[in-house]
């Protein structure tokens, strides 16, 4: 089989593609085949497959179909649709904040600690205020790491500390401060109402009360954080889906550096 087919981008196969009217692809370019699932609170039956459909084509969906359609409990029904997307979106004019820096696997970044700053830098983890789930800052800081990525605890010149989850705002400020670290980094995985931006806030505002804001470096992370809206909460980087320990710690080191943090 040809490889070269796989580094092939869409532009290639149809040349049709305008990046500025971009539309889903299913079976065939422009087609804007889309599939959703909700649930609607209304009882099983054809009244809630037709209140399905009208809403599709509210959506700006043609040709709407109800594939699978169940109820989840009494007055409650769950749908797997499909529909053909009518609006497009201009591709050419997207900006995306990211984070600066370049990513170095964990040998790279233990040298360049070694030549830059000269000593092991600390790092301290937690997921705070009301969160249990501990899967993104296990993912991070645990030596094992994941998909392959070693987590912060593997690196020969980073001291790492899991402080797990559920961990006071406060709590977390002051274990920094004794373990004089250059690093903070909170994962948020409940985002129920928000829960996660008044946390975060709460953890800038502390941070800023205390005068330590501009001492060490502050990181979030979580499935629904952005580098944008990180930075809007007066982090200094974000972290979303798909990163790894490999981009945490490579950004820290690369602005410690930065600012000259020795």
């Amino acid at each position: 089989m040809n490889e070269g087919l796989y580094s092939m981008e869409a532009k290639d196969f149809d040349k049709t593609l305008d990046f500025t009217k971009i539309k889903p692809y299913g079976d065939t370019m422009n087609d804007g085949k889309v599939q959703l699932s909700f649930t609607l609170p209304v009882p099983v039956g054809a009244e809630a497959v037709e209140a399905a459909k009208q809403l599709l084509k509210k959506m700006g969906l043609n040709n709407p179909s109800v594939v699978f359609y169940k109820e989840l409990t009494p007055g409650f029904t769950f749908f797997n649709c499909y529909g053909s997307c009518s609006h497009t979106v201009d591709y050419s004019t997207i900006y995306v904040p990211k984070v600066e820096s370049n990513t170095m696997d964990m040998y790279t970044t233990d040298e360049y600690i070694r030549e830059n700053l000269g000593r092991k830098i600390v790092i301290v983890g937690a997921s705070t205020g009301t969160d249990a789930h501990t899967v993104g800052i296990d993912a991070i800081m645990n030596m094992k790491g994941y998909a392959g990525h070693y987590g912060l605890e593997r690196y020969d010149m980073i001291e790492a500390y899991n402080l797990g989850s559920q961990v006071p705002n406060e709590e977390f400020i002051a274990k920094g401060i004794e373990l004089k670290a250059d690093a903070l980094i909170i994962s948020q995985t409940v985002t129920q109402k928000d829960v996660h931006i008044q946390n975060l806030t709460n953890f800038i505002e502390l941070m800023e009360a205390e005068g330590l804001r501009d001492k060490m470096i502050c990181c979030c992370g979580g499935a629904r954080i952005t580098h944008e809206l990180a930075k809007e909460l007066g982090f200094d980087a974000g972290f979303g889906m798909n990163t790894y320990a490999d981009d945490v710690a490579s950004f820290i080191v690369q602005e410690m550096v930065k600012r000259g943090m020795k």
